[in-house]
């Protein structure tokens, strides 16, 4: 069920109706069955994998938390090969099979590994990966094992943030199911507030910013550089407003109810670094692999050499957690390149005084994310290849020449100037939220201004939108 449909509107307004109306012992069966249900309108069968992991997890926080010594690390590893099996055969498995088909037919060996003719359950990634923290935390002692099935159930399948987050932790959320939130108005209203935003994030930029961004790509050959420079630009944006999207409305939908889940998302393109980057974008994701994966590898408490390796390799796993595709693999990559070399010339950096210019740091880091974002796009190597050589290399003709540097690329020039309008506007709400406690601005000013936004809002995603009902990007992870 997509946020950016009516049927999810429907689905939105009935269960939180049926919320408030329960009294709160009740609520989570209500939780419970509208997430099965809201998880079920994509692909019902797929519940079962769900099924499967939720009970392997429920019984191993258990015997973790009554066991010592080797036997309590050998339930941990038990339910980690159990959730991380799943990936490896939904996700991971075709992708395995043609590299090993690959080598084994240089050897000469014609016995190709067979494919499996499966597709990849919705939004796989993130609840392995929420309920793999749930077994870790109960291992480390930091969160007791739950008892109720049901409370542990709804933990992994809490429908906001079932398919695409953000990831939370159970010392965040499990606990939240057993509280009584009544109706508040102002919690109401700044939840759907949230949720508008988000929606216009969705239908009126990002899947405006989509089209050009799919035609270009789908032949980056028939266009010239400045194209593809732009293309790749909306893209950057296209995906922010994506995935940003989806967070503010999962936020959003649960504020409304009571819930609390964790920002995912801090105006990321603003920040002067690739690091700072990374602390601003995904930020549920980031933090996952920082606790359980870098950590774990010995973080920053180990010699300089294996300090960066283990920052290259979490960049590398970050990239293989995306998908299973060479283009997402160079994708993180290029970011553990990125963090790497910002670490070795830190010292060069600062003599020279650029990272004490913030637009230029900011442009810079802008750019290298965008340059890494042309694998995470491309449908191919082939494809991603010829973008990143192509994309700069005709500039100086087009700039020589003085005319056809704005080429068709799916959009009429009108259509074009609303993408960069979009843009616009989303910056300088950036702008504002930099300065100012947006939420305590808007609340500030008078009802007639705030039903002026209001409408704004509403007229602005009925005749700008676009209702495609276009999939939102992360839900492929």
């Amino acid at each position: 069920m997509l946020f950016n449909s009516f049927q999810f509107l429907a689905f939105f307004i009935i269960v939180t109706s049926l919320y408030f109306l329960l009294p709160y012992k009740q609520r989570w069966i209500l939780l419970l069955t509208a997430s099965c249900y809201f998880y079920m309108a994509f692909i019902p069968i797929y519940i079962l994998i769900l099924g499967f992991t939720i009970i392997i997890d429920y019984f191993a926080g258990l015997y973790i938390e009554k066991s010592v010594g080797k036997r309590k690390k050998t339930f941990l590893v038990f339910s980690l090969i159990a959730n991380i099996g799943v990936l490896a055969i939904f996700k991971y498995y075709n992708f395995i099979s043609e590299n090993l088909n690959f080598l084994l037919h240089g050897f000469g060996m014609d016995k190709p590994i067979p494919y499996l003719n499966i597709l990849l359950p919705i939004g796989l990634s993130f609840h392995t990966f929420q309920a793999m923290s749930y077994t870790i935390e109960v291992y480390r002692g930091n969160q007791k094992a739950e008892r109720h099935f049901g409370i542990y159930s709804l933990y992994v399948m809490f429908y906001p943030q079932l398919v695409a987050g953000p990831i939370e932790r159970p010392q965040n959320l499990l606990h939240q199911f057993r509280e009584k939130f009544d109706f508040d108005y102002n919690r109401v209203t700044d939840g759907l507030r949230l949720m508008a935003w988000g929606i216009f994030k969705k239908v009126v930029i990002a899947d405006r910013l989509a089209i050009p961004v799919g035609f270009v790509y789908a032949q980056p050959q028939s266009y010239n550089s400045f194209s593809l420079i732009i293309a790749t630009v909306f893209f950057a944006f296209q995906i922010f407003c994506d995935f940003s999207a989806y967070s503010d409305i999962a936020i959003g939908a649960a504020r409304v109810m009571g819930f609390k889940l964790m920002k995912n998302f801090d105006k990321p393109y603003h920040s002067q670094s690739v690091s700072e980057f990374w602390k601003r974008w995904h930020i549920s994701l980031s933090s996952w692999f920082r606790d359980y994966l870098y950590i774990s590898l010995g973080g920053n408490r180990v010699t300089i050499p294996r300090w960066l390796l283990n920052l290259f390799i979490v960049f590398l796993v970050s990239g293989l957690w995306h998908g299973a595709n060479w283009t997402f693999i160079i994708w993180g990559a290029l970011h553990g390149f990125y963090l790497v070399f910002g670490i070795v010339t830190k010292k060069l950096r600062e003599k020279t005084g650029l990272d004490k210019i913030p637009l230029l740091s900011s442009l810079v880091t802008f750019t290298l994310v965008c340059f890494a974002w042309i694998f995470f796009r491309a449908d191919n190597i082939k494809v991603a290849w010829y973008i990143a050589t192509h994309i700069i290399t005709g500039l100086p003709y087009l700039i020589l020449q003085h005319h056809h540097i704005i080429e068709y690329i799916g959009i009429s020039k009108d259509e074009l100037i609303l993408c960069f309008a979009t843009i616009l506007l989303l910056e300088c709400v950036h702008i504002l939220q930099s300065r100012v406690n947006i939420v305590a601005y808007f609340k500030a000013k008078s009802i007639y201004f705030r039903w002026a936004v209001y409408l704004s809002l509403l007229v602005a995603i009925i005749f700008f939108g676009v209702f495609e009902n276009r999939q939102f990007i992360y839900f492929q992870f």
